[in-house]
Order: structure tokens, then C-alpha cells, then sequence
């Protein structure tokens, strides 16, 4: 079903061209020895085991989906999945970011970043269970125990156990605080727990030996809310001291979630009838602990949305090509066939460049919170650790959101480009759809994202991470502001950078009196800032492509073109965002709850 062929060239680009990745990780003694030739080498052989072993079971697994045996507790996930999943730790990717103490091949995560999102285009349900272990394997490293580190993560970092996060409850989902799962402590040090979860990706299945399963639960003498959350560690098998898997731990599935999408993921009701855990991070220190896990899936998911606006953007591109219809408008273009293909056709082109145009701002971004973060982690100089930290911290729901939101709009077109034939799913257009509409919504929604960035990430500092953000920004509008060539991107990046700080005092000075306003501006406001960010990231690429435009190398002419249209078409959105936002509440807020 279709193809996805990783878009390598663009990837080279943005690592190479745009970021200079192989200077910035020359300041960080741990990735020094990383050069441009290792980096394309392993872009390389990541594109390939993507496109050859992945995609080929994307559509069939969606078809299949994953079957639970109710009686053994047991789920088998679609066909070729496990085999995959084999080669994949054969070939040793899991282990590609880790620490070397634990096995691990200690390179960047700017690096293992891209591979994500390969693999998120060539098969996004797949994807999510390594990608899951990944996130527990960041929590364990950061808040685990020296025991539990050395008896878990090599596994993890293996890939021989998978791992999960069990937080939800049917009766709250992103208001932890509410949860009701119990942790009974024990004279070993161990705890017993008790409850049940749902929507737990990845929760149950056959691809590896064991899953961990980190969970969050209440201790008995926990203070009511938030503050009275616990982490802990629930293997499905209990380690032996040898290592060996030992006896089944009683946390199991108790049925698959039916979806809406992401069918050959595994989406389980976990019931834990007293299974034995590990405490992480300490008593009622859970959420602290969890939120590595969660920061680390929220930049995840925006990879997802990323994945899947690439490979739904190359094959609505492939059949806009080869598909005829009508004649253009402004005459005939292929004399020699009945009709023209589509992609003469202006509308058909706009909706191409607004999938275009969003995979390749969205690239640029990923990339460049993957090395800020390799900069948090590893950079000698606890000043630039410290700035690197509040760049994350304040684009992580930007990530997440504003990639996923653009990643629905993308996929959505494309499914259009293919007309009647993309709601048909043996084309595997509808697939893409279906997949991104989850993003938009786990690990946090979108309205929570938007929430976290206004209500924490800006207005709580004073707006300190944003102004830090925005003086980038603004020395990149002093440096190239004189030249005549740049004037069609740097004046509406400056006049957008100057709107979005009077907009945001506004917000503030609202919020002081009412805290509501936060709420009814936030959704368009974290879309203000992401196309803030799109447009700096698009001015500095249209800066590379004008000056090598005349090369030959057509890939640049193809660069600047989506810039403009970037400009022309998707950026005006900026507009509609402002007057929503400084809408206010009270057109929200007006009318009683019994009158809707």
C-alpha cells in the first residue's frame, strides 16, 4: 500500500545546513567524536530498515488490529509485528541514545530523533512500543534506584523488556489527582497495588519477554490530590536474582479498547489485583517522577504528528502526479492524455504545499528541541544547561500540540488530494487520518498543552522563557533586517514577534483579574506561537535557499517556493488567532450550563 521513502535530503538539511548539529555537539565532550558521516550513516540505515520492514505491515496491521485471548489474559499483535520487532532489537536501534552504562550506544538524541520519525511514518502503532520503553527507560534513569537501574535498564535498553505508563482511570483522565489506585507497603519493601487502568498503550503483547509497567498509585497515608501520587515499578514477570523472568506478577489485561485508529497498538484495561511494585522517586514524589516519562512522550507524539504528515504527504504527492482529471484552467498541460494530472490544478497544489510546508517547519522545530536537549543534558556550562532547559520546558507543549493540530490539517488534505478513492481505506490515505486524530488528544490534549504553556510556561515566570525564545528570534531580524532579498519573510516575522508580546501582556493583565481569560485564549494562543516559531525557522531556511537557489541543485528552488507559500498562505492564520484570542471569556462563559 503506497510507499514512504525517508525524506533523507531534507533531514541532511536541517541537521547540517540549517542547525550545524556536528558544530554544536563538538561543545559537548560526550558527543564530540559525532560528525556529519556518522550522523548521514546512521539517517541512512535508519531509512531503510523504516521503509522495508515497517511500512510493509503499517496497513495490514491497521486491517488486523490486535486480538486479546480473554481466558489467558493474553494479546497477539498483528502479523509481522513480532518479527519486526526482532530485527529491531537485532540491529540494536533500541539502545542507539542510551547511556553506554547500561548498554547503550551514547549517541545524540538529535539523532535518535529522527529515526522516531521514520519510524512514525512507516508505522506509527508499531512505533509506540518501543517508544514507550524509551520514556520508561528516561524516568528509570533519572529517578530510579541503583538496584533498580541495574536490574532494569539493560533490559530496557536492549529491548528484550518493553515498558508502559499506567495513569488513567475511567473516572479521570488528565485530573490525576482523582485517581483511587491503592499501594499497600510491605515488609520487604515492596508494595502490593491495587486498582485498574485504562487506555495503557502497549499494555499487553507478544513482542517482548516482559513489560514494566511504571504506575501511578496512592499510598495509604496520602494527601488528598496531586500531592498524594506515588510512581512505581510493576514488572509483568518478577526478575529473578539472576536476571531470569520468574513468577507472573497479577497485572493484567482485562480487554483491548476498541479505536478509532492505531489498531495495531496494543490499548488495554489493566486490572492489578495486588501486584507486586517498586517505589520510584520516592513517597508521594510520583508525579515528579512521571513527568520525564510524560515530557519525553509529549515530544513523542509531536514526532507522530510529524511521521505521519510526511508520509501521507508523499503519496498524496505520487498519485496527484499520476492521477488525470479535467483539463487545467489556464490550458491544456498533457496534450497526450485524455486529461491533466490533478497537481495542476491550484487547489490540489495548495493542499500539497500545506502538507509540504508543515513537515518541513515541523522538522526543523523537532530537531531543534532534540539538540537543545542534548545541550541540557551534556553541555560543560551549567548557564547554557540551564537556558537549553527553559527553551524545552517552554516548547515541549508547543511540540506536542501545534505539530499534532498541523498533522490533522496535513492528513486531512491529503486523504482530499485523492478524492473519492482517499476515503476508500485499501488506498491507506483514511488510515493516516484516523491515526493522527489520537495525537491530538493523548499524553495530555492539546487544550491542556495550550494551558501549560499560557498559564505555566509564560505567565507564571513573567514571561522570562518566552523573551529569552523571542531575543533569537529578534537578533536573527537585526542580523538580516537590511537585506532587500529577505524583506518578504523578516517583516512579518518581526511584526508577528511584536503582536505576539502585546498580546501576551494583554492576556496577562486579563488573567489577573480573571483567570477564565487564560483559559479562553490559550487554544489560539499556543497556535500564535507555534506559526512565531514556524516563521523563524522558515525565514533562516529561506535565507539558505536564496543564497543557493542558482547551485543546481533544484532542491533548494523547492525549498524557497515552500517558504513563500508558507508566508503567502499559512502564516495570515495568525490574524484570526489574535482576534479569538483577545475575544475573551465572557462569549464563552455568558451562558448558563442548563441553556446549552
Amino acid at each position: 500500500m503506497g510507499q514512504y521513502v525517508a525524506p533523507l535530503r531534507d533531514m541532511q538539511f536541517v541537521m547540517h545546513e540549517l542547525l550545524h548539529v556536528e558544530d554544536e555537539l563538538k561543545q559537548l565532550p560526550k558527543h564530540a567524536e559525532i560528525d556529519a558521516d556518522i550522523i548521514n550513516q546512521i539517517l541512512e540505515e535508519g531509512g531503510k530498515f523504516t521503509s522495508q520492514v515497517l511500512f510493509p505491515i503499517n496497513h495490514s496491521g491497521d486491517r488486523e488490529g490486535c486480538h486479546h485471548d480473554k481466558e489467558h489474559n493474553t494479546v497477539t499483535t498483528p502479523k509481522g509485528f513480532k518479527e519486526a520487532y526482532k530485527q529491531y532489537v537485532e540491529a540494536g536501534w533500541p539502545a542507539l541514545s542510551c547511556v553506554p552504562e547500561f548498554g547503550g550506544q551514547g549517541l545524540p538524541l538529535v539523532m535518535n530523533n529522527s529515526f522516531y520519525e521514520m519510524m512514525n511514518s512507516a508505522n506509527q502503532a508499531w512505533t509506540m512500543y518501543p517508544g514507550l520503553s524509551h520514556g520508561a527507560y528516561e524516568c528509570l534513569l533519572e529517578h530510579g534506584t541503583p538496584e533498580q537501574k541495574s536490574v532494569y535498564l539493560p533490559k530496557l535498553v536492549s529491548g528484550e523488556w518493553t515498558g508502559t505508563m499506567c495513569l488513567t482511570e475511567s473516572h479521570c483522565g488528565t485530573d490525576l489527582g482523582m485517581l483511587r489506585s491503592k499501594a499497600e507497603p510491605q515488609s520487604d519493601g515492596s508494595y502490593l497495588i491495587t486498582g485498574s487502568k485504562i487506555f495503557i498503550s502497549a499494555g499487553e503483547h507478544d513482542m517482548a519477554d516482559n513489560i514494566l509497567h511504571l504506575v501511578l498509585a496512592r499510598l495509604p497515608d496520602a494527601p488528598q490530590g496531586s500531592k498524594g501520587i506515588s510512581l512505581f515499578l510493576v514488572p509483568k514477570f518478577l526478575p529473578n536474582a539472576d536476571g531470569t523472568l520468574g513468577a507472573r506478577n497479577p497485572i493484567t489485561c482485562g480487554a483491548i479498547e476498541e479505536k478509532m485508529g492505531i489498531h495495531g497498538n496494543s490499548t488495554c484495561q489493566m486490572n492489578l489485583d495486588g501486584a507486586q511494585g517498586w517505589i520510584i522517586g520516592g513517597p508521594h514524589k510520583g508525579l515528579n517522577a512521571m513527568f520525564v516519562f510524560m515530557n519525553a512522550a509529549r515530544l513523542g507524539v509531536g514526532m507522530q504528528g510529524l511521521g505521519l504528515t510526511e508520509v501521507a504527504y508523499q503519496n498524496a504527492l505520487v498519485y496527484a502526479k499520476d492521477r488525470i482529471q479535467m483539463r487545467s484552467l489556464s490550458g491544456i498541460k498533457a496534450p497526450d492524455k485524455a486529461a491533466d494530472p490533478i497537481i495542476v490544478h491550484p487547489d490540489v497544489r495548495r493542499m500539497l504545499l500545506t502538507a509540504k510546508a508543515y513537515a518541513e517547519g515541523g522538522r526543523a522545530f523537532c530537531t531543534y528541541v532534540a539538540l537543545q536537549i542534548d545541550k541540557e543534558l551534556n553541555h560543560p556550562d551549567e548557564v547554557v544547561r540551564k537556558h537549553a532547559a527553559d527553551e524545552v520546558a517552554l516548547l515541549t507543549p508547543i511540540v506536542k500540540a501545534f505539530i499534532t493540530d498541523n498533522a490533522w490539517i496535513a492528513t486531512s488534505e491529503c486523504m482530499q488530494v485523492y478524492g473519492g478513492h482517499g476515503y476508500i481505506s485499501e488506498w491507506g490515505m483514511e488510515q493516516y487520518v484516523r491515526d493522527a486524530r489520537i495525537n491530538m488528544i493523548y499524553e495530555g490534549t492539546n487544550t491542556i498543552q495550550s494551558l501549560d504553556l499560557l498559564g505555566r510556561k509564560v505567565l507564571m515566570d513573567n514571561g522570562v522563557k518566552l523573551k529569552k525564545f523571542g531575543a533569537k528570534v529578534q537578533a536573527f531580524i537585526e542580523q538580516n533586517g537590511t537585506d532587500e532579498a529577505l524583506s518578504e519573510f523578516i517583516t512579518p516575522l518581526a511584526d508577528l514577534g511584536d503582536k505576539v508580546t502585546k498580546l501576551t501582556m494583554e492576556i496577562g493583565m486579563k488573567s489577573f483579574q480573571n483567570q477564565d481569560e487564560a483559559g479562553a485564549a490559550a487554544v489560539p494562543y499556543l497556535r500564535l506561537v507555534g506559526h512565531l516559531v514556524y516563521a523563524y525557522f522558515f525565514a533562516q531556511m529561506a535565507k539558505i535557499a536564496l543564497e543557493k537557489q542558482d547551485s543546481g541543485d533544484t532542491f533548494y528552488v523547492s525549498k524557497l517556493a515552500t517558504v513563500r507559500f508558507y508566508f503567502a498562505r499559512l502564516l495570515p492564520e495568525t490574524a484570526m488567532l489574535i482576534r479569538q484570542a483577545r475575544a475573551g471569556s465572557a462569549t464563552l462563559m455568558a451562558l448558563d450550563a442548563d441553556l446549552f
